[in-house]
């Protein structure tokens, strides 16, 4: 391994550790939930969350929005 990617290696850690580096805008991810064979499709743009299950479209929020939130802890603004 060369010098060059070594040292991108360890700004890769650093920017890890620096999580408020960070800062999400919008992201997409399918959760495979109990209750369905295909998974629900997950939703984040800017603040705002979306996912394809009947609950969320009733309340606005779901188990696997939450399960989102919970995994993306402080890294993500909650509209």
């Amino acid at each position: 391994m060369d010098y060059g990617m070594i040292s991108k290696i360890e700004k890769a850690k650093i920017y890890a550790e620096e999580r408020d580096r960070i800062q999400f805008e919008s992201l997409r991810v399918r959760i495979q939930g109990d209750n369905t064979e295909a998974p629900h499709l997950v939703s984040y743009d800017n603040g705002s969350w979306n996912c394809d299950c009947s609950f969320f479209a009733s309340r606005g929020v779901c188990s696997h929005t939450m399960a989102m939130e919970r995994i993306l802890a402080n890294m993500v603004e909650i509209g």
